[in-house]
């Protein structure tokens, strides 16, 4: 039975990220993981065939990137070995028509690109930019303070009231708007297309009331950050804070789930595996988990007060996401050639489509024509795959956990399980959309694997029945009511226990926030 400062449930890059701050304070540190390696969505392997290097479930990391934590954790990072490979262009749309567009890094690039599609658009884009700038050093600092703390309370009074008025700011409506409106003003449906759509990776879509402030600041994250993965692939952030943590004496344990956390006298004071092993913790138990799964399970055994109970009870998950990995046996062959430096385009028919798309995912259906990113890493990394071949990612957002029907009555789903002929039949969809817009996909491929929801549910109990993002995040359920509007902050009901991950502010992705803001407070402490 281990002694430790802290003892963490979960090693995903949040986990990890608190564990390399703790243990650069000299604090002992324990992470358990139930899998059988560190690193939860950070997960690169050789799915399909050998040398070809997939990152199974995350990709790039421009919120990381672009964060506190790894502006002062890189140099150690980088001494074991993490190197980012970035585009100057990490977005861009290409349209069923053939039309396409591109979002580079440089400003006076953007607007050049947006008046070639429709003069005037430059202008527009400008103006939200100009509209959102007196907010956007507030808005991007906060990603990195616990929305419920002293430090943020004034910083978001700022943020919602006009400096010297009685009533609300711009920046207030903005927040109860819909991506579509956002856009509205553009001409160019390309345009529209391009910057509306990224709203569904922040588990938003673009006819959603909160959607739209989504669209310039995701705009502006994308612009400042790029689009930059790890060479050799996405793990390798992993295998360096796993290295920056093990060389400062924190230690790790996998194949290890954690079933209870054990509370004294309204104190957590360890925790209990399903193999009956308990370790304890001095100063704090850190969970990375979802609020369901905190009080309803890890907390069961624990007096909770029954209203905070019943939220948790009522925590929503969204929809789920379908991943396609290919092995290729030669790059994609764009006929816009600016998009073989392209990090991560969608594939649309328009912004009408991919709301049509997303409408009938929301209605339980197969979309019938979905539509989705695709990124394929060896155009910046060749060492992902033999020389010659390439690797590609689909990802399908915003689709069914469980599908009870088909909207275009072709596939028989069956009870809805993402059985083998269900999966294969949606990814011939997927690529038969995929070759209107890359002449030599299909044929280019040699070999696939698919990740459904129900392989993100079984991987990951955060994703609960398959949601990738660790709980819906429609308005209801963001910012300070994430995780519940009884604890809309990372710490939870009993004192020294913290919550980390998806499920917290500042949600999904790989940011690094949550682990950070939770590293802080415990050593301030």
């Amino acid at each position: 039975m281990g002694i430790y400062d802290v003892v963490i449930i979960g090693s995903g890059h949040n986990a990890l990220i608190a564990a390399a701050y703790l243990t650069r304070a000299g604090r002992s540190v324990l992470l358990l993981e139930k899998n059988d390696r560190p690193g939860g969505f950070l997960r690169t392997e050789e799915l399909i065939l050998p040398g070809f290097k997939h990152d199974v479930f995350a990709a790039a990391h421009p919120l990381f990137t672009t964060g506190p934590a790894y502006a002062e954790l890189r140099e150690d990072l980088e001494k074991r070995g993490l190197r980012y490979l970035n585009t100057d262009l990490p977005t861009g749309v290409s349209m069923e028509d053939g039309r396409t567009a591109v979002l580079p890094t440089a400003f006076d690039a953007l607007m050049e690109e947006a008046e070639r599609l429709a003069p005037g658009d430059g202008a527009v884009l400008a103006e939200m930019f100009e509209q959102l700038n007196p907010y956007v050093n507030d808005v991007f600092g906060l990603f990195n303070v616990d929305l419920s703390s002293p430090e943020a309370a004034p910083v978001i009074k700022r943020l919602l009231h006009e400096e010297g008025g009685a009533g609300y700011s711009s920046f207030a409506a903005s927040l109860m708007t819909t991506a579509r409106n956002t856009v509205s003003s553009l001409k160019s449906p390309v345009m529209r297309a391009m910057l509306a759509s990224w709203v569904t990776h922040l588990g938003r879509t673009p006819d959603e009331v909160g959607s739209g402030i989504w669209v310039p600041l995701t705009t502006m994250a994308l612009m400042g950050g790029g689009m930059p993965t790890p060479e050799g692939g996405s793990e390798r952030l992993v295998q360096a804070l796993v290295g920056l943590i093990k060389d400062q004496g924190g230690e790790i344990v996998t194949n290890s789930y954690v079933e209870r956390i054990i509370v004294e006298n309204g104190k957590a004071v360890g925790v209990r595996t399903a193999k009956g092993r308990k370790y304890l913790a001095k100063h704090a138990v850190v969970a990375t988990t979802t609020p369901d799964q905190l009080y309803l399970s890890l907390l069961k055994d624990t007096e909770i007060s029954p209203p905070l109970r019943a939220q948790a009870e009522k925590f929503r998950y969204g929809r789920g996401c379908v991943q396609i990995h290919l092995a290729l046996k030669e790059p994609p062959k764009w006929t816009d050639q600016r998009f073989n430096r392209v990090g991560q385009p969608h594939l649309t028919d328009g912004l009408e489509g991919f709301s049509l798309a997303i409408a009938q995912g929301m209605a339980d259906l197969l979309p019938v024509k979905p539509t989705f990113t695709v990124d394929c890493s060896t155009n910046l990394d060749p060492t992902r795959a033999p020389e010659g071949k390439a690797i590609m990612r689909i990802q399908v957002l915003e689709v069914p956990i469980r599908p009870r029907g088909d909207a275009a009555n072709q596939i028989d789903v069956g009870d809805g399980t993402w059985n083998y002929d269900l999966t294969e039949q949606f990814t011939e969809r997927v690529l038969d959309v995929v070759s209107k817009h890359i002449p030599n996909i299909p044929s280019a491929v040699i070999g696939k694997y698919v990740v459904t929801p129900d392989t993100i549910k079984s991987f990951n109990p955060n994703s609960g029945p398959g949601d990738p993002y660790g709980g819906a995040h429609d308005l209801a359920q963001s910012y300070l009511f994430r995780p519940l509007p009884g604890q809309s902050g990372h710490q939870t009901a009993i004192p020294n226990v913290y919550m980390l991950g998806a499920a917290t502010w500042p949600g999904h992705g790989v940011n690094g926030g949550s682990g950070y803001i939770v590293a802080q407070k415990l050593l301030s402490q």
